[in-house]
């Protein structure tokens, strides 16, 4: 293998490396903040958290997008959303059941499968994302996030407020550092996936969908498998839903804000794949207020199929 080959794959981990630590350190962070000026936990996990682990994503798609590699920049949405329903819920269901809320069964999944059609009514209209859709989509953002605070503090459960993890110097501390490391391994990662795919014969297309998405989803399953361990088991499915929203309002909203967004057609079928998976969990939640180990492996089978597909059609 090539010399230069070897050093943008180095890169490309340590971009990954930079980026699930950077997030990390973020959450850690924004969290201290959050507990020291008396915000219940449960607004931290819905906004702060899933903010955070859907910033590998922001940072890689935003940095696409401002570098002109708009294939990148939204299949790394369609193959990191798709991570997320398909392994990170399989896996996680496979290795113990996982019961629903009431409370996303009758709004956030819905309310995610809502926004996945929305943004592929955008996509058909002119085959692209437009400045204006962009900014429609972080309005509807914003929107959600209001509601998420409203509802909370009516309900008991949102009076309950975190210790905080460190004093107000050292969170903001924590907040920079986390900051710079996304923002570092994004321009990493996009720079040395490119270099990549060009030096394989590689669309960027292909190298979104699967190695970037894969790589920027890393911290959900590394998050779910530890709320799993924790015996959380319902932070699970809020953290995939969460972070698919925001990978779909902020993410696709920020990038096509700052940069109009063309999408080839050939993309058609990974849009509509998505639809289809994103119903299906809706689906499977609805029939049972569960996932169980059935669910599992019918989840992961779909993701290796769809894999197959995409190395395939490269």
């Amino acid at each position: 293998m090539d010399a230069g080959i070897i050093i943008q794959i180095v890169l490309l981990l340590v971009g990954f490396v930079f980026l699930i630590k950077g997030s990390d350190f973020f959450v850690d962070g924004a969290s201290s903040i959050a507990s020291l000026l008396k915000i219940p936990t449960i607004i931290v996990g819905l906004t702060i958290v899933a903010f955070g682990t859907s910033a590998p994503e922001a940072a890689v798609s935003i940095t696409s997008s401002l570098a002109g590699s708009n294939a990148m920049a939204v299949s790394n949405v369609i193959g990191s959303n798709l991570f997320n329903m398909l392994m990170v819920i399989g896996i996680a269901a496979l290795l113990s059941e996982l019961l629903m809320e009431k409370q996303v069964l009758d709004f956030d999944l819905p309310f995610l499968v809502g926004i996945t059609i929305l943004w592929t009514v955008f996509i058909f209209i002119g085959w692209d994302i437009t400045n204006i859709e962009g900014i429609i989509l972080l309005v509807i953002l914003i929107a959600y996030i209001v509601y998420l605070v409203i509802n909370a503090r009516k309900s008991k459960e949102g009076t309950h407020v975190e210790e905080p993890k460190f004093t107000l110097p050292k969170s903001i501390f924590f907040i920079i550092v986390g900051l710079a490391g996304i923002i570092l391994g994004g321009d990493l990662v996009v720079d040395s996936a490119s270099a990549i795919a060009i030096a394989f014969g590689m669309s960027e297309t292909l190298v979104g969908l699967t190695i970037v998405a894969i790589g920027t989803s890393l911290p959900e399953l590394v998050t779910s498998i530890t709320a799993l361990k924790k015996g959380e088991n319902q932070l699970v499915i809020g953290n995939v839903i969460g972070s698919n929203i925001f990978n779909i309002l902020f993410v696709l909203g920020a990038s096509s804000a700052i940069s109009a967004i063309p999408l080839d057609s050939s993309m058609l079928i990974d849009v509509l794949f998505m639809i289809f998976v994103t119903i299906l969990c809706f689906i499977f939640g609805k029939t049972q207020d569960k996932y169980d180990k059935k669910e599992g492996i019918i989840l992961i089978a779909l993701f290796i199929v769809y894999m197959a597909f995409a190395i395939l059609r490269n």
